[in-house]
């Protein structure tokens, strides 16, 4: 289905920005915006909204592990056996 708006120039430069800050295009922006409104918590997560929200993640474990180690002399196999034993 497609809909005609005719809306001002600025707004639509103000929905076009924010599309893109999101990396959505301004057709998905409205879409999402749309059906965040109408449902009854506001939460509407589409596709692309999760795959930044894994790939976020995914940044986040690996900027935690940075400079974490096991120690001078503990090794990955030290921890297996410690498991084994309980």
């Amino acid at each position: 289905m497609n809909v005609h708006l005719d809306w001002p120039a600025d707004v639509v430069a103000r929905f076009t920005e924010e599309a893109r800050q999101k990396g959505l295009t301004l057709d998905a922006y409205l879409l999402e915006t749309v059906l965040r409104q109408g449902s009854p918590n506001g939460a509407v997560i589409g596709e692309a909204e999760k795959q930044r929200a894994r790939d976020e993640a995914g940044r986040s474990i690996r900027e935690l592990r940075k400079g974490n180690t096991l120690g001078p002399e503990l090794t990955v196999q030290d921890l297996i056996e410690e498991g084994r034993r309980f």
